[in-house]
């Protein structure tokens, strides 16, 4: 138990443990770089309705209450509270905790502090919007998940109109349709194909002559999440 605490405690991800009634009984060393709240700040204080904001405790309340009952959740998201008042964004894996019997205790939460990722994100996507080159991306199904400005420009239908709509068979004319579906299955593949010409779509019917770059698109644990291409 001791050298589980000392683990626990000088592990470099922010851990937070609960106990049936959702009082806080584990915070450890980085939880607390994290947050600023120390370790006797939290003792004994409900962590869903002293430390998350108003707006996200039904849904981390929710996580608790399932991992309560053994049904264990990775990766969800959510905002911490700081001393100071600003918001630490959170991914959690919420495991259930047992005793010796085997009889559920509460829930250890162990994190990671993706703050800095997501506002590096939220910049990317800034960029992207902004850049005076039509950029749009597909998922691994193909189907559009980035459309910029430069994009709306060019061929007239708003990001609106094509989130989520397959990007070949909905907005490249028939003859390319193999051709550009060819670069993309390569890009996925981790090929990437630079200088690719094809036609796309407008709204009012006519074709656009596009002049793209196909790049793999990766997540931050380097699998292939998809294609960007940058177009001209």
């Amino acid at each position: 138990e001791q050298e589980y605490a000392r683990l626990i405690d000088t592990a470099n991800a922010p851990i937070f443990g609960v106990n049936v009634n959702g009082l806080i009984n584990v915070w450890n060393k980085n939880a607390e770089t994290v947050t600023e709240f120390s370790r006797e700040d939290t003792k004994g204080k409900n962590l869903v309705r002293d430390f998350i904001r108003e707006e996200h405790r039904d849904r981390v309340q929710e996580v608790f209450t399932k991992a309560l009952n053994g049904d264990e959740t990775a990766n969800f998201e959510f905002p911490l509270v700081t001393k100071a008042g600003t918001r630490v964004q959170v991914l959690l894996n919420a495991t259930t905790r047992r005793d010796e019997k085997n009889r559920v205790i509460g829930v250890v939460g162990i994190g990671q502090d993706i703050t800095a990722r997501m506002a590096q994100e939220q910049e990317y996507a800034r960029l992207i919007d902004t850049a005076n080159a039509p950029i749009f991306g597909i998922g691994v199904h193909g189907r559009v998940n980035v459309w910029n400005k430069s994009a709306t420009n060019l061929t007239g239908f708003t990001s609106e109109d094509v989130m989520g709509r397959h990007l070949v068979n909905e907005f490249i004319t028939e003859d390319y349709k193999e051709r550009v579906q060819e670069v993309f299955r390569n890009a996925l593949n981790g090929v990437e194909t630079a200088n690719f010409e094809f036609p796309l779509v407008t709204k009012p019917g006519t074709r656009v002559q596009v002049l793209l770059n196909a790049t793999t698109r990766r997540d931050e644990k380097n699998r292939v999440i998809g294609v960007v291409g940058i177009g001209q």
